[in-house]
């Protein structure tokens, strides 16, 4: 069964170029509205969906990382998307679309994390507390995530916009999704060398602090590849699509480019 999509759009329906863009865990469509408002894209068609199971979307039958990727390059290839644009979890089904084939398209991953070291420990540890505890660590989770838009550069609308976002997550989805994303940083197959072995146009954009990070032997991979481009925003940034929307915007116009 198709995905039930909860889709924000922007700029004219016939523009040249389309850009598909994926919020990271527990956010929604509506997360990218600083990106979608940037005077450097008012002429891009730009499709914004919250992911299945996030934001109170509807869950998907399937939360692993490959069966999303099936699912929104399907999304992205109904749509004629010339690129795909996601942020932290969003990233890491954006790059799934690109090393698997589904999506030949350049992508721009923000704060994407490729394998477990990239994470913090605690935050796996909640993950796999999940095993144990249920729903509970998600709880726990979900009520810490509810102060983070309160540092974001937006706002105090825009604030409450996005912290009632977070509290729409329904924790046994929150649970599902974030066990399957810790699989699939666990699957310890080189992932900054299959993204460098795709071919794809690739950004990849990460703060000095505050968005994850990359391990040495990843950073060195990717900066040894023709088709990736590293870009680091300075300071301290969680929040890049809503902190940075400027920056961001550059980058996907970059990305139009080769498209």
């Amino acid at each position: 069964m198709d995905p039930e999509w909860e889709i924000v759009e922007s700029g004219p329906a016939g523009a040249e170029h389309t850009v598909l863009l994926l919020p990271g865990g527990m956010c929604s469509a509506r997360s990218y509205a600083e990106v979608m408002a940037e005077p450097a894209l008012a002429g891009i068609r730009m499709i914004a969906v919250t992911m299945p199971g996030q934001a109170g979307a509807p869950p998907p039958k399937d939360f692993s990382t490959e069966a999303l990727a099936r699912i929104t390059a399907e999304l992205a290839s109904s749509a004629g998307v010339d690129v795909v644009v996601g942020f932290s979890m969003g990233a890491m089904v954006a790059f799934e679309m690109a090393v698997s084939g589904a999506f030949t398209g350049p992508v721009v991953l923000l704060g994407a994390s490729l394998s477990a070291p990239d994470e913090p420990r605690f935050f796996r540890a909640i993950i796999r507390l999940g095993s144990i505890l249920g729903t509970l660590p998600c709880a726990v989770l979900k009520k810490g995530a509810a102060t983070i838009p309160k540092h974001a550069a937006v706002p105090p609308e825009r604030q409450a916009e996005l912290q009632a976002d977070f509290a729409r997550n329904n924790t046994s989805d929150m649970r599902h999704a974030l066990q399957a994303y810790l699989r699939w940083l666990h699957r310890d197959d080189d992932p900054a060398r299959r993204l460098c072995e795709t071919d794809v146009p690739a950004w990849v954009v990460h703060a000095e602090k505050g968005d994850g990070a990359l391990t040495p032997e990843e950073r060195a991979t990717l900066e040894a590849c023709d088709t990736v481009r590293l870009v680091t925003v300075p300071g301290h940034v969680f929040l890049l699509p809503n902190d940075v929307p400027e920056r961001i915007a550059d980058v996907i116009v970059q990305a139009l480019a080769v498209a």
